[in-house]
């Protein structure tokens, strides 16, 4: 893999920074709203936040090692391993969290916060996404086209998270709130093992 063009990995680098100081707002409003609210939704969502901050923090080191062959390889598997393994214990945190909450029937308050900020994300981090999987495809980096792949999930992630949150207001159904949290472990799941497979493979 020859090392990209300066101009694509400086690209690369704004657009990380972009989602740092996104993720950073949304990490900080989700978990307060949510600890507040006693949404695992909103927590959870939280900390996957914050596991996209690892996760861009990883990339920062990737784009940084494009222009040495062998640093740009350890850099492509070890930053595939730090995501896998960030996601594995979301989606362990996140089961124990929503098992609890159903079996207690608990019932998370409302947060307009919250659902801001999930409404916000559902937004913003589909244009994220696109950007940085274009550069990611144009520099031919796995890693990198995973990271992307995170931002664009996170969409998914806070559509989820805001359908429970919003079902709790509306109609009353407190088992929607912990029930979108078991979609994100499965998602987790399904993410972390991937990415630890890609890390094995490269």
């Amino acid at each position: 893999m020859p090392p990209a063009p300066a101009a694509l990995v400086h690209r690369g680098l704004r657009l990380n920074y972009l989602t740092i100081g996104y993720n950073v707002v949304e990490a900080i409003v989700a978990l307060v709203a949510g600890s507040a609210a006693g949404s695992v939704a909103l927590v959870g969502f939280g900390i996957d936040s914050t596991i996209e901050l690892a996760a861009s923090g990883a990339a920062q080191w990737r784009l940084r090692a494009d222009g040495d062959a062998a640093r740009r390889e350890r850099a492509e598997r070890l930053t595939h391993r730090a995501i896998g393994v960030a996601f594995l214990a979301l989606a362990g945190y996140v089961a124990i969290d929503a098992s609890v909450a159903l079996w207690t029937h608990e019932a998370p308050g409302g947060s307009a916060l919250g659902a801001a900020i999930l409404a916000l994300s559902v937004v913003v981090m589909p244009l994220l996404a696109r950007a940085k999987r274009r550069v990611a495809v144009a520099m031919g980096s796995s890693a990198l086209v995973a990271e992307a792949m995170q931002t664009s999930l996170c969409a998914w992630l806070s559509a989820i998270a805001l359908a429970g949150v919003a079902l709790n207001a509306t109609l009353g159904w407190w088992w929607a709130d912990p029930l979108s949290g078991f979609v994100i472990v499965a998602y987790g799941l399904r993410e972390g093992v991937h990415a630890l497979r890609e890390s094995r493979a490269t």
